[in-house]
């Protein structure tokens, strides 16, 4: 087992390249990146950052490889997945799986007909070994180190995550998964992932995170970039359920080529603090983006969440759909940009924001930019925050339903459009953790 002590340096950086035996360009481009978030400023917008970045430890190696063999794990580390159904799912309805812990990956498998069809799966790091070329060719093109802070950060120290090609005219019939999981105290937690969707295909892909609760903070501060080719589609569907000790701070985005489709299903229900914004840069003509995302706040929680819109090219569509909830004093709030270019022409865009406040302490605000830089394009944006409505508590409780019960019943129709777009047993657990039942963990 390898571990960092506290704190982070240039010599540290070198050193995860050096234990993972990476080429010198990867070296350089970890080294240049640090010095870049040495550089750059906290972001100048949403919640306040009380994060000690010195006390974060930002590597921890626990096993020397990555396994496809479930039995040969450890089998307290191997009992905390099934606790959560992890390996039931990968044997009822997954086309492959791959499973982080702290730092590395643990295990990954892959069905062998989806290996006949030359589709790639495998964890990032293994992926810059076997497949240098296209790995470097897409790397740090969509997210480059300089964007934010945490994506500079993240690419000086990147560690595990999830790398996908699937060939052109490939549709893959079950979903790809991975899990991530931090377990230790005071732990960063840095994956990197990198999908490809070459022309003419199809991919489903989803990914999900706890860890436990700690009375110090813990950093998730992961990068996407995901690139559908012509005709193509993705759709990469999120339930996050990180302990109130983390905060989660992640840089999202997908390049979407003429005629190509991007979803993202994004379901923000744990951490301390988060900041997230799945964007999707719609480059070709008639490529279409949606994102449709859920955010609960709680008892000290900030979820700062939304979603980014970028039109480049002409008739392209998309939309944005928010649904927040804040309770206990939690605070929910949507942040967003919709930009329609110059000449993305005959083109529209839709954004919907719907907040709930369940109590007087809880709190949400609205933050769009939504700019329009040609005639012939549409540009709607819609937001509303409201209470439970009393009528309709009223008349659940008279058909014999205590409060608590009816209060939840209208929660779940709140979310009914989130829902709709989850697999049933992701529907079911979301239902679970809306309750707030602190012995739900987030299964994906």
């Amino acid at each position: 087992m390898k571990t960092f002590e506290k704190g982070l340096d240039l010599s540290k950086v070198k050193e995860i390249s050096r234990i993972k035996q990476e080429p010198s360009w990867m070296t350089k481009y970890r080294c240049d990146s640090y010095k870049v978030f040495k550089n750059m400023k906290m972001p100048s917008f949403g919640p306040s950052i009380k994060l000690n970045l010195d006390n974060i430890r930002y590597y921890k190696k626990v096993y020397d490889d990555v396994g496809s063999n479930w039995n040969k794990i450890d089998k307290n580390v191997k009992e905390t997945f099934e606790d959560i159904g992890l390996k039931k799912a990968e044997d009822e309805y997954l086309g492959g799986m791959h499973v982080q812990y702290e730092s590395e990956g643990l295990y990954h498998n892959m069905l062998e007909v989806l290996k006949e069809k030359n589709v790639i799966f495998l964890d990032t790091d293994t992926a810059l070994k076997k497949y240098p070329e296209i790995f470097k060719k897409y790397f740090g093109t969509l997210v480059k180190c300089d964007d934010n802070k945490f994506a500079a950060l993240n690419s000086a120290v990147w560690s595990g995550g999830t790398f996908i090609y699937v060939p052109p005219h490939t549709k893959l019939d079950r979903p790809l998964q991975s899990y991530f999981r931090i377990d230790s105290k005071d732990m960063g937690q840095f994956e990197r992932t990198l999908i490809i969707v070459d022309d003419d295909s199809d991919l489903h892909y989803i990914e999900g995170c706890t860890a436990p609760s700690y009375t110090s903070d813990s950093l998730h501060a992961a990068v996407v970039e995901i690139f559908v080719g012509k005709n193509s589609k993705c759709r990469y569907t999120t339930i996050q359920n990180w302990a109130n000790n983390v905060y989660n701070l992640v840089t999202k985005r997908a390049l979407v080529e003429e005629n190509g489709t991007m979803e993202w299903i994004d379901g923000n229900i744990g951490s301390k603090v988060t900041m997230k914004y799945p964007a999707c840069v719609l480059k070709g003509d008639y490529a279409k983006g949606s994102c449709t995302t859920i955010a609960l706040a709680d008892k000290n929680q900030i979820q700062d969440t939304g979603a980014k819109m970028i039109h480049i090219g002409k008739n392209t569509k998309s939309n944005i759909l928010s649904k927040s909830i804040a309770r206990g004093g939690g605070n929910a709030s949507y942040r967003g940009l919709v930009k329609i270019t110059k000449n993305a022409t005959n083109s529209y865009a839709n954004v919907k924001c719907d907040t709930i406040l369940l109590d007087k302490k809880s709190k949400s605000d609205t933050f769009p930019t939504n700019i329009c830089n040609n005639k012939t394009s549409y540009l709607e944006h819609e937001a509303t925050v409201s209470k439970i409505d009393p009528n309709e508590l009223f008349y659940l409780m008279s058909r014999g339903i205590d409060e608590q019960k009816a209060e939840e019943l209208l929660i779940l129709g709140f979310i009914d459009a989130f829902k709709e777009e989850l697999p049933l047993e992701y529907a079911v657990e979301l239902n679970q953790l809306l309750k707030g039942d602190n012995n739900i963990v987030c299964k994906r």
